[in-house]
């Protein structure tokens, strides 16, 4: 099963080589890719809602997923699989950005990406759209520049999603209310 998962993300990522690259994709790929780094398109929102009164609690919420995200992805997941990044397992396969350090498994882009994108998706549907569409484009850029595994990215979407979902429902918990007494007529 393994070797399945193995080959199909070889074929996927040169399917995207073939098939997708171009000049135009290069610059638009670039740009979110570059939004991915570090996190910081995310990071940005975060501080920005953290600045506004009227939606600090999603800011928080966004900052706290944020932060299980690195814990999670970069400081347990990454080190404890050790999965190589395609770029160092095949040599052959030439990435157009600078190729990115540590380990593959998952994508944190792509995790702090849908993390972020659910937070945001769950407070509105409205604005969730366009960060889940950002979300997207962010995972397709890593595997546009053959810096992760199609497995990495889909990966790292659903532990994002979940992380996410959790993080916005924990925050956003009603509280219990007293609990009616039952009469005691008998």
């Amino acid at each position: 099963m393994l070797e399945t998962i193995f080959r199909t993300d070889f074929e996927i990522l040169e399917f995207i080589s073939e098939n997708l690259r171009c000049g135009f994709m290069d610059v638009l790929m670039k740009l979110f890719t570059y939004a991915g780094n570090w996190g910081i398109l995310w990071i940005a929102i975060t501080i920005v809602l953290l600045i506004s009164k009227k939606h600090r609690r999603l800011g928080i919420t966004m900052a706290i997923g944020l932060i299980l995200c690195l814990g999670i992805g970069n400081l347990l997941l990454k080190p404890l699989v050790g999965r190589d990044r395609p770029f160092i397992i095949d040599p052959r396969i030439v990435t157009i950005i600078s190729p990115p350090s540590g380990y593959s498994f998952p994508s944190g882009h792509t995790f702090s990406s849908f993390t972020s994108a659910a937070i945001i998706a769950m407070h509105s549907r409205k604005t969730g759209i366009y960060a889940i569409a950002a979300a997207v484009f962010i995972g397709f850029s890593r595997l546009y520049f053959c810096v992760h595994f199609p497995s990495d990215v889909l990966c790292g979407a659903v532990f994002g999603v979940i992380t996410g979902v959790t993080v916005y429902r924990i925050m956003n918990r009603k509280p219990k209310g007293d609990i009616p007494k039952e009469s005691s007529e008998s």
